[in-house]
This record gives structure tokens, C-alpha cells and sequence, in this order.
């Protein structure tokens, strides 16, 4: 059965809101218990990240592709595999479920709704870890086999929490959705541009390196 562009935005909407709440409110639950120990804060919110990401993936990759994300959504689009004319309201689907998304998080631990993150975030290294964190993300989707995506996405993300200095945010849904819970997840607004920059750069890199190795392929 085909799947109307309707669904398609709401599974974008719903996946997205499913994701922020997962990382927002794991990392909520993380802080609360973890006694200050911020290793085991963050092994928390890795690994809820981890199975609930992969999880989403399966759930929502037959209908809208499971992006979650702007800089996949617009890899996509250039790639033709997203219809160009669908490439805005996948991201403005993106950026309301992950504004839902940490709304729901605030609810469900009876945090004030709305809010902004006073979490400083940035630097060169920051920079370079989202770069590399994207770069390695956009990569995994280009490469990996259809039926092993879910499970690589979300393991590559894993490691990436822990091998970046930025925690591996890897997505402008997640940074705007994160800039608005001050929390242990959190983004400050002013940090937020230099994020998405260095994402967008490392989505960039990727379809290069990507079209490197397909050129190089002999059954391409």
C-alpha cells in the first residue's frame, strides 16, 4: 500500500517527538541518579539513546524513510531518493516533533514546559566533533546494506556520544529540540548555530567521500 505524503510527515513529526523525548528524558532520568557521577549520567543516556533510535528506525523506516533529521532529509532530496518538493515539510515536520518532543520530556518529569537551555556549548573541538559526528552518520546511511541500518545507525551513534567532545548531537532537529529543555541534554540557543553549521559541513563531506567509493566500486 502506498503511503501518502500525510503519513509520511507525521511519521517524521511522530519519530522525531519519539527521539527528543528519549534523549531529553533519559538524560533527565540519568542526572537525577546518578548520585553527580556525570560517566555514568552520560553511559545512561547513551544506551537509552541507543535502543530507542533503533527501535524508531524500525518502527517509522517503512513509511517516511526515518530520518529524524534535516541534513539526512536534504542528502536524500540531492539524492533523489526524497522529492525535492518534500525536502521543507520533512524538516518543518523534523523541528515541531522535536519541540514536542522536549515538551513531552518536561511533562512526564514534571519540568516547566518551556524553557531554554543555559548549557554552553562550543569551540573548535565542539565544531570539529559535530563535523565528524555527521560526517560519520550521513556516511553510515549512504553505506550500510538497507536491512542493517537501523542497527549501525544507532550503534554508530553510541560510540559517537563517547568518542566526540560534543556528545555527538549529529542533527539540527536534535539541536533545536535540545536548545529548548535546560537540561542535562541541553543546548544554549547561542550555541546552536555553530552546531548546525558543522553538521550541514559534515553531511557535505560525506556525500563526497560516499561518491568516492561509488566511483570506485566496480559494480557501480
Amino acid at each position: 500500500m502506498k503511503t501518502s505524503t500525510s503519513q509520511k510527515l507525521l511519521a517524521e513529526t511522530l519519530g522525531t517527538a519519539l527521539l527528543l523525548a528519549v534523549v531529553i528524558g533519559s538524560g533527565v532520568m540519568a542526572e537525577r541518579l546518578s548520585g553527580g557521577n556525570v560517566a555514568i549520567a552520560l553511559l545512561a543516556n547513551t544506551l537509552a539513546t541507543v535502543g530507542g533510535l533503533y527501535i524508531l528506525i524500525e518502527v517509522f523506516g517503512p513509511i517516511s524513510g526515518a530520518h529524524f533529521n534535516p541534513a539526512v532529509s536534504a542528502v536524500m532530496a540531492w539524492r533523489g531518493e526524497l522529492p525535492a518538493a518534500a525536502l521543507l515539510p520533512y524538516i518543518g515536520a523534523q523541528l515541531l516533533g522535536a519541540m514536542l518532543g522536549a515538551w513531552l520530556a518536561h511533562a512526564m518529569f514534571d519540568m516547566s514546559i518551556l524553557q531554554f537551555s543555559t548549557k554552553l556549548r562550543g569551540g573548535r573541538g565542539q565544531w570539529i566533533a559535530e563535523a565528524v559526528a555527521t560526517f560519520g552518520l550521513l556516511l553510515v546511511i549512504l553505506r550500510a546494506p538497507s536491512s542493517r541500518v537501523a542497527a549501525m545507525v544507532a550503534a554508530y551513534i553510541g560510540a559517537a556520544y563517547w568518542f566526540t567532545a560534543s556528545t555527538s548531537f549529529a542533527n539540527p532537529a536534535a539541536v533545536f529540540g535540545r536548545m529548548l529543555s535546560d537540561s542535562f541534554a541541553g543546548i544554549a540557543p547561542s550555541s546552536a548555530p555553530g552546531f548546525v553549521v558543522a553538521q550541514l559541513l559534515g553531511a557535505a563531506v560525506a556525500v563526497g567521500v560516499n561518491q568516492l567509493f561509488s566511483a570506485a566500486d566496480p559494480q557501480t
